[in-house]
C-alpha cells in the first residue's frame, strides 16, 4: 500500500474556528501525528477511530495538542498501520517522540492520586473505609476535571466533554 509522506500532509487544527475538533474523522481508520502549536510533532498513533482518540488525547495532554496529520485508511490493517507510523517516525527523526507503544500519558486514563493536595492526602490516609476514599478520591477528580476542562475552554472548546463517572471513583479520569 502506497501512503502518504508525514511531510505532504497538511497540518489541521486541531479547535478549529467554533470550537470543534475535526469531526471529518469520525469513524475513520487511520494514522495520525499531534503537534504542539509551534507545530512539533508530539504524538504518533493509529486508531480505529481517529476522533475518538484525538478527544481523549486533548484531555489527557491539552497544551500538547495544536495540530494533526492524518492519513486514513479504507480497511483496519495493524501490519499497515504499524508500517505508517513507523515511515513517519523515521521521517521525523525525532528520537522523544511519543509513540502509541511508548507513551502512556497520551494512552492512559488520567490518574489523578499524583495530582492529590496535601489535604487530600490526608484525607485518604485517615478514610477508615471503601466509601470514604472513593469520595475522596471522586472529589479529587472533580477538581483535576475542572481545572482541565477550563484549560480547554480558554483555547477556545466548544465540543461537549464527558468523562466516565465510574472511572473517578478509582481516581482516573477518562472520556465516557
Amino acid at each position: 500500500m502506497t501512503f502518504s509522506k508525514l511531510s505532504d500532509l497538511c497540518p489541521i487544527a486541531y479547535i478549529n474556528a467554533e470550537g470543534q475538533l475535526p469531526d471529518e474523522f469520525q469513524g475513520k481508520v487511520g494514522v495520525y501525528a499531534i503537534s504542539n502549536d509551534d507545530r512539533i510533532v508530539q504524538y504518533i498513533g493509529y486508531s480505529r477511530d481517529v476522533f475518538l482518540s484525538l478527544k481523549q488525547h486533548l484531555i489527557r495532554q491539552p497544551l500538547s495538542c495544536g495540530f494533526v496529520q492524518v492519513e486514513t485508511i479504507d480497511r483496519p490493517s495493524r501490519t499497515i498501520l504499524d508500517e505508517i507510523c513507523q515511515a513517519w517516525i523515521q521521517e521525523i527523526n525525532q528520537p522523544t517522540i511519543a509513540t502509541v507503544k511508548s507513551e502512556s500519558p497520551w494512552t492512559e486514563p488520567i490518574d489523578v492520586k499524583p495530582q492529590l493536595t496535601e489535604e487530600e492526602q490526608g484525607q485518604l490516609e485517615k478514610a477508615i473505609d471503601d466509601i470514604s476514599k472513593v469520595g475522596i478520591l471522586k472529589k479529587a477528580c472533580r477538581r483535576v476535571e475542572a481545572t482541565i476542562l477550563e484549560t480547554l475552554k480558554t483555547r477556545g472548546l466548544q465540543a461537549e466533554i464527558r468523562f466516565n463517572p465510574k472511572l473517578k471513583e478509582v481516581g482516573l479520569l477518562d472520556l465516557k
